[in-house]
C-alpha cells in the first residue's frame, strides 16, 4: 500500500478545510495517509480528523533520537545547514528558527521511521515545509508542497531551497505559478502545477435569488479572520463614507481574530455602531443564511490566493466585490462574474458600491432605462458567477483532479498507483 505523510502547520483547522478534504480524497483512493500537525490543535478533533503526529508534543526520547539521526545521516542535510549558517540574506532570528526546524524535521523523520513512508507532502510553504523537507531527506523519500499566495508574498523565507528540493509543487492559481517561475528562474515549468481549490456547489437554483429586505438597506457581508492582512479597517472607512453620503446600509463582518478590539474601536469612533456589526466566529451551518441575506459580499484584503469566501458567495448567486490582486481575477471576471476595484482605492471601492446599489433599486417604469438594463445584466452576472464556480471551482471535481495529479506525480518514484490494474497497465 502506498503510504504518504501529509503535514500541515495546524491540522485540523477550521479556516483550512481543504487539507482534511485532500487527505480524505487520497484515502478514498486506497492511499495510507499519515496526517500530521506541527502545532497542537486548539479543540479536540473528531477521530476522523485527528492528526496521528503532533510535533508540538514531542517526548525527550524522540528529541534525543533526532540528534542521533542527524549525526548518522549528516551528509543528507549538511548543505541545508551550510546554507542557513553561511549564505542568504535572512536575519539571525530566521536562521535560528531554521536550525530549530531542522531539529523538528529530524524528530518528524524519527516518528515516521516505522511507517515505511513513500512520500511526504506539506500544505503551505511556512515553517512546516522546512520540517517536511528535512524529514524527507533523512528518510530518503520524495517531498512535495502546496503553495498559496501568502507563502509567496509574505512567508517566502528559504523558498528557493524548498522549490529546488521538492519533487513537484502544487499551487492554487495561475498567478502563483507565474510568480514562482518569474522569481525563481531555476525552477522548471514542469515542476510547478496548478491545483485549484473549490467549494460545494448548491444544487438549488433558487440560491441565486436574494432574500428581500423590507427596509431597503444595502446589505454588505465580509467573511474572514480579523487579521491585518484582511484589511477590514478599509471596509469600515468605506462604510463611514457611505454614511456620510446618506446611504442606508448594514454591514456584517463574520470572523474573529487579533484585530477585533481595534476594529471595534474604529467602528465606535466612526459612529457606525448601528451600521457595522462584528459577528465573531460564525458556525458553518449559519453561513448559508448569512450569504442569503447579503446583497454584496465584499473582500478588502491586502493579499489573497483565490479566497474560498468568494467561491462560496458566487456559488450561491451573490454579487461580489473584491480587489484586483493576485489570483482573484481568475475567479471574479470584472463585469461578468462580479466586480473588482483598484487595490487600496477607497473612492473606487465606494463608487462600485454606489453603482451596485443604484442597479439593485432599479425597477421598470420608475428608473432610467439604462439602470433597468443593468439590473437585468446583474441577474446574468449572478448566473454566470454560479456557473464559474460550478465548472472551475467545484470542490468535488477539483479534489478528484488533485488526487489524480498527485498520484501520477509520485508514481514514478513509488512504483505503481494504488489499486493498480495489471490488465490496464498493459494497454
Amino acid at each position: 500500500m502506498l503510504t504518504v505523510a501529509y503535514l500541515a502547520n495546524l491540522f485540523p483547522s477550521p479556516v483550512e478545510p481543504y487539507v482534511a478534504e485532500e487527505i480524505e480524497e487520497l484515502r478514498s483512493r486506497g492511499v495510507h495517509v499519515i496526517a500530521g500537525s506541527v502545532r497542537k490543535p486548539v479543540a479536540t478533533p473528531s477521530s476522523a480528523n485527528a492528526p496521528e503526529i503532533i510535533l508540538q508534543s514531542i517526548s525527550p526520547i524522540i528529541l534525543a533520537r533526532a540528534v542521533l539521526l542527524c549525526l548518522r545521516r549528516w551528509p543528507r542535510i549538511s548543505d541545508l545547514i551550510w546554507r542557513v549558517v553561511f549564505h542568504g540574506r535572512e536575519g539571525p532570528l530566521q536562521r535560528m528558527k531554521a536550525l530549530l526546524h531542522t531539529w523538528l524535521g529530524a524528530c518528524y523523520a524519527v516518528m515516521l521511521e516505522e511507517q515505511e513512508v513513500d512520500h511526504i507532502h506539506v500544505h503551505h510553504g511556512y515553517f512546516g515545509s522546512w520540517i517536511a523537507m528535512v524529514a524527507a531527506r533523512l528518510q530518503h523519500v520524495g517531498f512535495s508542497l502546496t503553495l498559496h499566495g501568502s507563502d509567496l508574498l509574505t512567508h517566502g523565507a528559504y523558498l528557493d531551497l524548498k522549490l529546488k528540493d521538492c519533487s513537484f509543487c502544487l499551487t492554487i492559481s495561475e498567478f502563483n505559478r507565474r510568480y514562482i517561475l518569474e522569481h525563481y528562474p531555476d525552477v522548471t515549468a514542469e515542476k510547478v502545477l496548478v491545483s485549484r481549490l473549490g467549494v460545494e456547489v448548491p444544487d438549488d437554483d433558487a440560491s441565486q435569488q436574494a432574500i428581500a429586505q423590507a427596509d431597503g438597506r444595502l446589505r454588505l457581508l465580509a467573511v474572514g479572520r480579523l487579521q491585518t492582512v484582511k484589511n477590514h479597517a478599509f471596509l469600515i472607512r468605506a462604510c463611514a463614507e457611505l454614511q456620510r453620503c446618506g446611504v442606508e446600509f448594514q454591514c456584517s463582518i463574520a470572523g474573529d481574530g487579533p484585530e477585533q478590539r481595534r476594529l471595534a474601536g474604529l467602528i465606535r469612533d466612526s459612529g457606525l455602531n448601528n451600521r457595522v456589526e462584528l459577528l465573531g466566529h460564525v458556525p458553518r451551518e449559519r453561513m448559508d443564511a448569512l450569504y442569503g441575506g447579503a446583497d454584496v459580499v465584499v473582500l478588502t484584503s491586502h493579499s489573497e490566493g483565490i479566497p474560498l469566501v468568494l467561491m462560496e458567495a458566487m456559488a450561491r448567486g451573490r454579487i461580489v466585490l473584491a480587489p484586483k490582486i493576485t489570483g482573484i481575477p481568475e475567479l471574479v471576471v470584472p463585469g461578468k462574474t462580479g466586480f473588482l476595484y483598484q487595490p487600496g482605492s477607497l473612492p473606487d471601492f465606494v463608487d462600485r458600491l454606489f453603482f451596485i446599489r443604484s442597479v439593485l433599486e432599479a425597477q421598470p417604469g420608475t428608473h432610467p432605462r439604462h439602470l433597468v438594463s443593468a439590473a437585468r445584466q446583474l441577474d446574468w452576472m449572478r448566473h454566470a458567477a454560479q456557473l464559474q464556480v460550478r465548472h472551475n471551482f467545484n470542490r468535488t471535481r477539483n479534489l478528484k483532479s488533485f488526487a489524480d495529479l498527485f498520484l501520477t506525480r509520485i508514481a514514478p518514484s513509488t512504483g505503481t498507483l494504488p489499486h493498480a490494474n495489471l490488465v490496464l497497465q498493459q494497454i
